[in-house]
């Protein structure tokens, strides 16, 4: 028989108390911004109203059907979907081999490898970004230095960034080596999770190392290697910074991602609104992802 509903015990309310003044920072700090965003993104700002201080005049859906008719907006959507899909899939597929790698390695050697991956985390873009640009320089790089020196190899004084192809290799690596310290701990943690007897009578009953791993132990972590590589997704795909700092604040039109799309549009070209319209996509386009990590979030709630 259920209990009746006058006597149940209210909700306690200490908890929202607490989370309240968190909330309201996020609101503060994350809602405006984005607010303006959408408003802005159906106005039409311009250098006058910038500096005046003027309302803009509204435009609608302008400037959204000027970059939706616009053939290199769609060019750039699809270099950004592309070059999110490699990133990610480099990104977890190396962070799984690591996290395996520290599961079987002595604890000594886990330890150092787990130091290793925190520093790596810790270092700011800007350093890292600096790294690669030394690494693959055309003159002094070691990359062009250290394949120079076998045999059949000529890349003396070799431009990675005039073959965008090259450029983006090399624009990868740098994200996937910033992305990989969390994804792999992240995966550390979740195989530690997984129940050693089952792996073992998995192995008793005549199961190939390959079989244990599909049928057994990814089974355990997939809740949360579906998170994390959605978070990669939504990290990867507004990917700005490190592809401004490795081409100097500079990028051509052919490295130009949907970030930094937006970002030449509003303060290279001065259309403010076209800039926010895109901006706006790109939002539209992360949320996707930002829901398939919320369900996923949620799913892992419920099972602990």
């Amino acid at each position: 028989m259920s209990a009746d509903p006058a006597r149940r015990s209210p909700r306690p309310v200490l908890p929202y108390l607490l989370i309240a003044p968190a909330l309201i920072a996020l609101l503060v700090v994350l809602g405006y911004p984005l607010v303006d965003m959408v408003t802005l993104a159906f106005q039409d700002m311009t250098r006058k109203e910038l500096f005046s201080g003027e309302t803009p005049p509204w435009a609608g859906l302008d400037q959204f059907r000027t970059i939706l008719g616009d053939r290199f907006f769609w060019t750039v959507t699809g270099r950004t979907a592309l070059f999110t899909v490699v990133c990610v899939t480099l990104t977890m597929g190396c962070a799984l081999l690591v996290a395996l790698l520290m599961r079987r390695a002595a604890p000594w050697a886990r330890a150092v490898l787990a130091g290793v991956l925190v520093a790596v985390w810790a270092m700011p873009v800007m350093v890292a970004a600096a790294v690669f640009r030394w690494l693959f320089d055309a003159d002094y790089g070691v990359v062009n230095w250290f394949l120079s020196a076998l045999p059949g190899i000529d890349l003396a004084r070799h431009n990675w960034f005039t073959d965008p192809w090259q450029g983006f290799a090399v624009i990868t690596g740098v994200v996937v080596w910033g992305a990989l310290p969390f994804a792999a701990i992240s995966l550390h943690a979740a195989l530690a999770q997984v129940p050693p007897e089952l792996e073992e009578s998995a192995v008793i009953d005549g199961a190939r190392p390959f079989q244990v791993f599909r049928y057994v132990t990814f089974p355990v972590v997939k809740p949360l290697f579906v998170m994390v590589t959605t978070l990669m997704a939504i990290w990867d795909f507004g990917v700005f910074n490190q592809i401004w700092l490795m081409r100097g604040g500079q990028p051509e039109r052919e490295y130009y991602l949907l970030g930094v799309h937006a970002f030449i549009e509003s303060f290279a070209v001065n259309r403010y609104s076209v800039g926010a319209a895109i901006a706006l996509v790109t939002v539209v386009l992360m949320l996707a992802g930002a829901v398939v990590y919320l369900r996923q979030m949620m799913k892992l709630g419920e099972t602990e």
